[in-house]
C-alpha cells in the first residue's frame, strides 16, 4: 500500500516529459494543453494521453514522438508565452497598463462579446484618440499607450480566469465562515449540446445577504442523481466548502433531483446522515399549475395555439394579418407566438388572441379556413375564462420573479394567491364576475344578444376549484414550514411547539426556549419587529404602486425585505444567539431556482453561435464575472502580477 500511494503522489505531480509527449504545460498546479489551451482538472498520466490522442490525433500524427515533436511543442510553448510576456512588459513601464488591459477585458466580459473583440476595441480607441487628442502636446504617447494596452484574444482570456479566480477566493472565504448557506441547482443544455450544471448559494456574511452563482460546471455524461452528486461533492470537497452548514437546497421538480430512492436530493441527504430541507422552486410549481388545467382548457388553448401558428407560420399569411391590424388601428401590431417554457407565454398569447380575435374571424373567413368554435358560446366562455384566469396567475408569477425575495415572501405571495382563487369561486357563483373582466364582457355581450338564453358559469366555478386543489396539492412544503417561516418577522408571536427545527443544524432547542421567553417579556425587542412589520407594509404598498405603473426599474431601488429583516436581527443583543442563528437559517433559504434561470440567459448569451468554443475555465470565469456582487480590484491584481514560471 505505501509503495502504491507514494507512485500516486508522484503521477499527481506534473511530469516534465509529458510537455514533448502529450503538449501540456504545468500552469498554476493544472495541466494546460498548448494546442487548444485547455486546462484538465488534475495531474494524471492517463487523462493527458486521452485528452491528446482524442482530440489533437492529427497533430500526433503530424508530429511524431521524437525531435519532430519536441520542436512543434516548443514553438507552441513560445507562442503562449507571447500573452503573458506582454503583460509582463507592461508592468515593466507602469501598472497603469496592466490596470487598463484588466478593465477593458472585464468590460467585454461584462458585455458578453467575444474575446477577440479586444483588438477591435483598440482599434477603434487608436482612431478615436487620433481624432480626440490631436491637439493635445503628448498626442504621440497617449496613442503610443494605447498601443501597448495588451488587449488580445489570449490576454483577456488570461486576465478573465485571472480575475474570477480572485473573486471565487473571496467567495469561497465568505462561503465557509458563514454561519448557515442554501443552495440552488438546476441545469440546462448549452449550444454544443453539453449539459451545464449551476450551482447558487445563498449566505448572510455581515450586514449582507448574498445570492450569486456559485459555479457552472459541465455534466459531460448522463445527469442521474448520482452524477449529479458526485459532481456537486466533487467540488464542494476541492473548494473546502463545510457542508455542516448547509441548511437547504432547492430545485427544480426534475426526477433526477427529487426522485424518492435515487434523486440528488435523497442521496445527499444520505450523505450528509441528516435531514435536508428540500424546495422545488415555488416559480416552476406555479407555471405547472397555470399548465394543469385540464382537458376542457386544454383543447381550448391548443386550438388557439393552432391558429395563431396557421397565421404566422406562413409569411404571406403573417404579412396579411398585419396589414388587417394596422388598418383597423388594432392595440397589437401582430400576434405573439405560444413557448410552453416561458412562464408568462401562455398569458400573453391569450390576451393577444382575445383583443384581436374579431379580426382573427374576419382574416380566416376570408382565407376560407372553418372553425366553428370561434362562434360557439361554450367555447368561447372557457376561453374567456382562461384568458382572465391566466392573467391573474401571470400577476403571481411576477411576483414570485426577482432576486432578494425571501422564503416567507415567498410563500406569503402563493398563500394570499389561494385565498383569491376562494373569492373568485365566489364571484363566478354570484355571476358578478368582478375579477374576470373579459369574461364579463362577453356575458353582457351575450345576455344582449341572447335575452332567453342563460350561460352556464357553475363550470368554470369548478375549474377553478381544480386550481385551487392543484395550488394545495403543490405547495405541501411551504404549508409544512408556514409557521417556521414566519419566525423571522414575528417571533413574539410563535411558539417553540409548532418549530420543526430538525431541519436547522446546530440549534440547542433548550436555549431557543429561554431566549424565547426572555424576548416575549422584554418590550424593548418586541418592538423592534413591531415597526419591521410595519416597515415591510409600507415597503409592499410601494411595489405594488410601482408596479401598477409598470416602473420596474424603481421597484429594483426599493430597499430588499431580507436586508431590512437582518438588519433588525443584527441590533439585538447577543444574549439572543440562538434565535438570530433561526433567523439567519430561515434568511439563507432559497424558495426558488429564478436565479438559475438568470444564469442560464447569461449562459446562452456568453456562449452563442458566434463564440461556441469557449473552454471549461474561460465560461466560468465569464458567468462568474456577470452573476456575483463582488468588484474586481484591478489595482490589487496587478501588484499582485508576477513572472509565469518556465517549464
Amino acid at each position: 500500500m505505501a509503495k502504491r500511494k507514494s507512485r500516486d503522489d508522484e503521477y499527481r505531480n506534473f511530469q516534465k516529459e509529458w510537455t514533448d509527449l502529450y503538449a501540456f504545460v504545468d500552469r498554476y498546479g493544472s495541466p494546460h494543453c498548448l494546442i487548444c489551451s485547455e486546462t484538465l482538472s488534475s495531474n494524471k498520466k492517463w487523462n493527458l494521453e486521452r485528452h491528446f490522442m482524442k482530440k489533437h490525433a492529427a497533430f500526433a500524427t503530424n508530429y511524431p514522438e521524437g525531435d519532430a515533436r519536441k520542436k512543434a511543442c516548443k514553438e507552441l510553448q513560445q507562442q503562449m508565452n507571447v500573452g503573458q510576456n506582454s503583460l509582463l512588459t507592461c508592468s515593466k513601464k507602469g501598472e497603469s497598463l496592466n490596470s487598463a488591459s484588466f478593465a477593458g477585458s472585464y468590460s467585454i466580459i461584462r458585455e458578453g462579446k467575444p474575446f477577440t473583440d479586444g483588438d477591435y476595441v483598440k482599434r477603434c480607441m487608436l482612431k478615436i484618440g487620433h481624432e480626440l487628442f490631436d491637439e493635445f502636446h503628448n498626442k504621440d504617447k497617449i496613442l503610443q499607450k494605447i498601443q501597448d494596452m495588451p488587449l488580445s484574444a489570449k490576454t483577456i482570456h488570461e486576465t478573465a480566469v485571472k480575475m474570477a479566480h480572485q473573486i471565487e477566493k473571496v467567495q469561497m472565504q465568505k462561503l465557509s465562515t458563514a454561519a448557515y448557506f442554501s443552495f440552488a441547482l438546476d441545469e440546462t443544455t448549452d449550444i454544443c449540446d453539453i449539459n451545464q450544471l449551476c450551482i447558487l448559494g445563498r449566505y448572510i456574511c455581515g450586514h449582507a445577504v448574498h445570492e450569486e452563482m456559485i459555479a457552472i460546471l459541465p455534466m459531460k455524461n448522463q445527469t442521474r442523481g448520482e452524477d449529479i452528486l458526485k459532481t456537486v461533492m466533487d467540488f464542494v470537497n476541492e473548494k473546502e466548502i463545510p457542508l455542516d452548514n448547509l441548511v437547504s437546497v432547492c430545485t427544480d421538480s426534475a426526477p433526477n433531483m427529487v426522485s424518492k430512492y435515487r434523486g440528488f436530493l435523497t442521496l445527499l441527504s444520505e450523505q450528509l446522515n441528516r435531514p435536508l430541507l428540500n424546495f422545488p422552486c415555488i416559480v416552476h410549481q406555479e407555471a405547472l399549475c397555470v399548465q394543469s388545467c385540464g382537458t376542457e382548457l386544454g383543447n381550448v388553448m391548443e386550438l388557439v395555439v393552432c391558429i395563431v401558428n396557421w397565421i404566422l407560420s406562413r409569411a404571406l399569411n403573417q404579412h396579411q394579418f398585419q396589414s388587417l391590424l394596422e388598418e383597423v388601428d388594432s392595440e397589437y401590431p401582430d400576434l405573439i407566438m405560444h413557448s410552453n417554457v416561458r412562464w408568462l407565454s401562455r398569458g400573453k398569447v391569450l390576451s393577444c388572441f382575445a383583443t384581436c380575435i374579431n379580426e382573427i374571424k374576419s382574416f380566416l373567413d376570408m382565407k376560407g379556413v372553418k372553425h366553428p368554435e370561434l362562434s360557439d358560446c361554450d367555447w368561447l366562455l372557457k376561453f374567456y375564462y382562461l384568458v382572465d384566469i391566466t392573467g391573474h396567475l401571470n400577476e403571481l408569477n411576477l411576483t414570485l420573479q426577482g432576486q432578494g425575495n425571501t422564503v416567507l415572501t415567498l410563500q406569503q405571495a402563493v398563500f394570499r394567491f389561494e385565498s383569491k382563487l376562494t373569492v373568485f369561486i365566489k364571484d363566478i357563483e354570484t355571476g358578478r364576475l368582478a375579477h374576470f373582466e373579459k369574461l364579463r364582457m362577453f356575458c353582457d355581450s351575450y345576455q344582449r344578444e341572447n335575452p332567453n338564453n342563460s350561460l352556464d358559469l357553475q363550470q368554470l366555478a369548478g375549474f377553478v376549484s381544480e386550481l385551487l386543489m392543484v395550488f394545495k396539492s403543490r405547495f405541501v412544503e411551504f404549508h409544512k414550514h408556514g409557521v417556521l417561516f414566519t419566525f423571522m418577522i414575528r417571533p413574539h408571536k410563535t411558539f417553540i411547539e409548532e418549530l420543526d427545527l430538525t431541519v436547522i443544524p446546530g440549534i440547542s432547542v433548550s436555549n431557543l426556549e429561554m431566549e424565547m421567553a426572555d424576548f416575549k417579556e422584554s418590550d424593548i425587542w418586541v418592538e423592534k419587529f413591531v415597526k419591521l412589520n410595519s416597515d415591510l407594509e409600507c415597503l409592499a404598498q410601494q411595489r405594488a404602486e410601482l408596479a401598477k405603473l409598470h416602473k420596474w426599474a424603481d421597484m429594483k431601488k426599493l430597499e430588499r425585505d431580507d436586508h431590512l429583516i437582518l438588519q433588525t436581527w443584527k441590533e439585538l443583543p447577543v444574549t439572543y444567539n440562538t434565535m438570530q442563528n433561526v433567523s439567519l437559517a430561515l434568511l439563507s433559504m432559497f424558495g426558488s431556482t429564478y436565479m438559475c434561470e438568470q444564469a442560464f440567459s447569461h449562459l446562452n448569451h456568453i456562449k452563442g453561435t458566434l463564440h461556441s468554443r469557449l473552454t471549461e475555465d474561460s465560461l466560468n470565469a465569464c458567468m462568474k464575472l456577470n452573476l456575483t456582487s463582488y468588484d474586481v480590484n484591478f489595482k490589487e491584481m496587478c501588484e499582485k502580477m508576477q513572472q509565469p514560471k518556465s517549464h
